[in-house]
């Protein structure tokens, strides 16, 4: 459809970042941006939604040539990340959620890109997103909750940021800051009470005082990723 080059280079978006955004290749996008490409309807789908259109409008708009006011909404793409620019400044972010039954055939996972693709996506606001990866995570587990604000009950959905694991020591308010790890055969959350980078360990802090769920170190070579929890939606 060429109606698609045409949104896209409206809304200043590179076919790399639609096709991140949609969960296809970049040679996908160029397939289906010609005049009679055949577009299957779940990718159909998620085009319109991108651009926050009906496919009907799509294919309205196709006939008529792509005469028209297009998109309703500014798309916003920085980095790997993707969701519209509202007119009060925040960005409505769509990030793929982790949910706990995904999260060890995530772990077992062959191509971590074309796994988080398929995964469902859900909204949050931002102010100002950095030019990082964001994801979502379901949190399992009471290790978290200790009835107050800073607590991540069970089942809570949890917005993280990635960070780089070598640079944790430098965060401010550590302690105040939960984090998601990803490590060889579990994901959890834990706040830290301490880093040695001269040892490369992280001491894990559970916010629950109950005496089963005391602190415990783990190695960083044992942590592929860090998401710092930077909202949450229980």
């Amino acid at each position: 459809m060429e109606i698609i080059k045409q949104l896209r280079r409206k809304n200043g978006i590179n076919q790399s970042d639609l096709a991140f955004a949609i969960g296809v290749s970049l040679r996908t996008i160029q397939l289906y941006e010609k005049k009679n490409a055949n577009i299957p309807i779940k990718n159909l789908n998620k085009i319109a939604d991108f651009f926050e259109m009906s496919i009907g409008e799509l294919y309205l708009y196709e006939v008529n040539e792509g005469e028209g006011n297009y998109s309703k909404k500014q798309p916003f793409v920085k980095g790997r990340s993707f969701g519209y620019q509202l007119e009060n400044g925040k960005v409505l972010l769509k990030v793929p959620l982790l949910p706990t039954e995904l999260q060890q055939d995530f772990l077992n996972k062959q191509n971590e890109d074309v796994f988080i693709k398929r995964l469902i996506r859900m909204d949050f606001l931002l102010q100002s997103p950095d030019d990082t990866f964001y994801m979502a995570f379901e949190i399992s587990g009471d290790a978290m909750d200790n009835g107050t604000s800073y607590s991540i009950p069970n089942g809570t959905l949890v917005l993280g940021k990635k960070v780089d694991k070598f640079k944790l020591h430098s965060n401010k308010g550590l302690r105040n800051k939960a984090f998601v790890f990803i490590c060889a055969n579990r994901i959890i959350c834990k706040s830290i009470t301490a880093i040695s980078m001269d040892l490369e360990t992280i001491i894990c802090h559970n916010l629950n005082p109950s005496p089963e769920y005391k602190d415990f170190e783990i190695q960083m070579n044992e942590v592929s990723d860090v998401y710092e929890v930077i909202k949450r939606q229980v």
